[in-house]
């Protein structure tokens, strides 16, 4: 006589919850670079609708730049400080409620009948993208299964696609429509909301034990001294890219038209080809990184570069745009590569590092901006593009940066 052991039950899975030992969990990283396009994409609404708002309210340049300062300040100050609460006392569910403030923000915005409403609906919709990267960019290293530039450009691109995606929607949607019209974005948000409490389901499940794997795999990180070291070129070579990038995403247009006298439809093409190729540069970024190590990707983003910015500003039309494709991929490579670097030099405050990196990355972006206006009011904005032609030479500080497990 036979027995036989029953099988044990099948449980029904949720698609979006790999098994707990899977490697590479595709569907989270997917899951979490969707958000990322659907938050950034929100974020990116804000700065199209200005003129609207310039208009429906009277408001001056000055009151205009108050806006974006009270975004920016929310947007990237904060972030360190939530990452940094988070390494230490995990809060899962802190991630759609930071996409409810979100919903919450472009709510006020679509009913603002005051100058004073539109600063507070800003400041709680930079409160949002402060809570959504830091958070959202750990679930997305928990779920990498050690593929961290792989799993950290995913989510990235994703966030560049929906900068891309969200002038053109407000164009479409809000400019036509009026102020009300905003209020269509919270469709997106809600959709956000739902794909967040279901990566937060997982990470409670599975995430928190997939971390202390990692990290118990991934080294021991620097000493004191040397994260002080990385910080402070990091913040160098931060500061190179993102206000090199901010001369394209802000003032390209008006290059165009000025140089080459291009008509404002026209400039938009060329300004969409390079927002493409930053988003295409980011994504292969990641992937490279894992195989031939971070700091091999830095020098490659930063010196390889360097020709191609230099000749930008002697080139005709075609020319211009060649070298924006080459520019945009070969600098958007660097930032997976910088973010996980960051990462590995302090292994355990993930959270702390990814909005510390996010966090520059707004502020130096918004900051930069502001100072390239400034010098193309004074000098134009050709001058401007001769100047910051020289800035993918500070990438020689990689050189500074101090050897890491995956370096």
């Amino acid at each position: 006589m036979t027995t036989e052991t029953a099988a044990p039950p099948v449980l029904p899975t949720d698609p979006l919850t790999p098994a707990p030992n899977q490697g590479f969990a595709i569907r989270i990283v997917g899951a979490a670079a969707f958000a990322h396009l659907l938050n950034d994409m929100i974020q990116a609404v804000l700065p199209a609708v200005y003129p609207m708002f310039k208009s429906e309210f009277s408001l001056t340049f000055g009151q205009i730049g108050i806006i974006g300062l009270v975004y920016q300040v929310t947007a990237s100050l904060l972030q360190p400080w939530v990452g940094m609460y988070t390494d230490k006392r995990p809060l899962p569910y802190l991630l759609p409620s930071g996409m409810i403030a979100t919903f919450v923000g472009i709510a006020l915005m679509a009913m603002a009948t005051s100058y004073e409403m539109l600063l507070i609906a800003a400041a709680i919709v930079g409160i949002g993208s402060a809570t959504f990267h830091p958070e959202a960019s750990r679930v997305a290293r928990m779920a990498s299964g050690g593929r961290f530039g792989t799993a950290q450009s995913t989510f990235q691109v994703g966030g560049n696609t929906g900068s891309a995606i969200g002038p053109l929607l407000a164009a479409v949607i809000v400019i036509p429509h009026g102020q009300r019209a905003i209020a269509w974005f919270m469709l997106a948000a809600a959709l956000a909301i739902t794909v967040l409490f279901r990566l937060t389901g997982w990470t409670v499940q599975h995430g928190q034990a997939k971390m202390k794997s990692l990290a118990k795999s991934h080294g021991v990180g620097l000493s004191r001294g040397k994260v002080i070291q990385a910080i402070a070129v990091i913040a160098v070579l931060m500061f190179a890219k993102f206000v090199y990038i901010a001369s394209f995403t802000n003032y390209f247009t008006f290059y165009l038209i000025e140089r080459f006298g291009l008509s404002v439809q026209q400039s938009q093409m060329y300004l969409f080809i390079f927002l493409a190729s930053v988003a295409l540069g980011t994504f292969i970024g990641g992937p490279v990184g894992d195989r031939i190590g971070r700091k091999a990707v830095i020098w490659i983003s930063f010196l390889g570069v360097a020709p191609f910015a230099l000749a930008l500003p002697y080139a005709n039309l075609m020319g211009t745009a060649v070298l924006a494709v080459a520019v945009g991929l070969i600098m958007s490579s660097a930032f997976a590569a910088l973010v996980v670097y960051a990462q590995e030099a302090v292994p355990g405050r993930v959270g702390m590092v990814s909005g510390l990196m996010f966090g520059l990355m707004f502020g130096i972006g918004g900051i930069g901006a502001a100072g390239l206006g400034n010098l193309a009011d004074v000098h134009g904005i050709v001058w401007v593009y001769h100047f910051t032609s020289y800035l993918p030479l500070l990438g020689l500080a990689t050189a500074f940066l101090p050897k890491t497990t995956m370096h």
